[in-house]
């Protein structure tokens, strides 16, 4: 691999990522996309965007394209919760305002990201796209309800995911577009809901991104248009 990016580098997983790559692969251009642009080792590039602006997006979609395309992009963006903002536990709890939130991070953002990269990438060489999806968003999978907006937001990045598959696959039969569950790590996002985690299944930021990172290693053009567990097992749509 010779350049990779990350988009949410800022976040508890996304810093992950980029701390990985760079010890794994040492001469790998990185790229490290985030809202603040915290400081990472050197060489890592810092590109600070913002993603709630569409001419921020693709200019810089496009600047992380320069001098090259990547070999691989990691859009480890995602929102749970937020200030106002709280998993459902039931239909009367359904808010507009949060769902379009939820879907504008979850799956909107992603989406676009795949949009402005995809005519920029390599056509005649191997890449990979993986995005942070989640087991909740298994529609057969779903056996608890609730959590509506994100369970729905992340059902939807998953068909963006599938049916991008389809279209890049035209372009360039190399490509592989994944999502990936990272199980439940110790981060911000999963910190409210971790007392009935058992501990050996809540994972570090470095665990979940290490595997991945495995999983990632792992994939074939066949695989594209799937949704892969950190174990690498495949997620039912």
């Amino acid at each position: 691999m010779g350049k990779a990016v990350v988009f949410g580098a800022s976040g508890a997983i996304g810093s992950a990522f980029v701390e990985t790559i760079a010890d794994r692969c040492p001469d790998c251009d990185i790229v490290a996309v985030s809202r603040r642009g915290d400081d990472v080792r050197p060489p890592v590039r810092v590109l600070i965007y913002d993603p709630d602006d569409a001419i921020s997006l693709r200019e810089t979609c496009r600047a992380v394209v320069e001098p090259s395309p990547p070999d691989l992009v990691v859009i480890a963006t995602g929102i749970l919760h937020d200030e106002g903002i709280a998993p459902e536990k039931s239909l009367r709890e359904l808010d507009a305002a949060q769902l379009q939130r939820l879907f504008a991070v979850n799956t909107v953002l992603p989406a676009m990201i795949v949009s402005h990269l995809s005519p920029l990438m390599y056509r005649q060489r191997p890449y990979t796209i993986a995005a942070l999806s989640a087991r909740v968003g298994s529609i057969s999978d779903n056996r608890l309800g609730g959590w509506y907006a994100y369970r729905a937001s992340k059902a939807a990045l998953n068909m963006i995911i599938r049916t991008a598959s389809i279209e890049l696959a035209r372009r360039n039969p190399q490509s592989v577009i994944v999502g990936l569950h990272p199980g439940t790590v110790d981060s911000a996002l999963s910190r409210p809901f971790q007392k009935s985690v058992p501990e050996f299944k809540l994972f570090s930021p470095e665990f979940a991104a290490g595997k991945l990172l495995d999983v990632i290693a792992g994939l074939e053009p066949s695989n594209s248009g799937g949704c892969f567990d950190w174990a690498g097992k495949e997620i039912p749509a």
